[in-house]
């Protein structure tokens, strides 16, 4: 367990650090809810808030409570795609990014 406490420590330092890595992270959270994978994609998203702007903060700002954030964001959470959605942009908005959506053909 002292392990996973440790890498969670490493990537929340890296993200305050480095805003390429934030917006690698965001990048592969969008990724994982394109590619059905809610559970990888709730936890990139928590890592970024945890790592940024904190779940207070936000819940502020998008405004729903911070207790809701991190509920929707849990492993048994259930989040609305407009929620969802909201977090992400609120996201791309502080490390001033857009994204574009892409298709490819998949390789066998």
């Amino acid at each position: 367990m002292p392990l996973a406490k440790a890498f969670k420590d490493v990537v929340k330092a890296r993200a305050q650090a480095d805003s390429a890595f934030r917006v690698a992270l965001l990048e592969e959270a969008l990724d994982a809810f394109v590619n059905n994978d809610l559970e990888t994609g709730k936890l990139l998203l928590r890592d970024i808030i945890n790592a940024t702007v904190g779940f207070e903060t936000l819940g502020a700002q998008l405004p729903k409570s911070p207790k809701s954030l991190k509920r929707l964001l849990s492993a048994e959470g259930n989040p609305r795609v407009d929620d969802l959605f909201a977090v992400v942009a609120h996201l791309k908005a502080s490390d001033g990014v857009s994204f574009s959506v892409r298709a490819c053909a998949d390789k066998p």
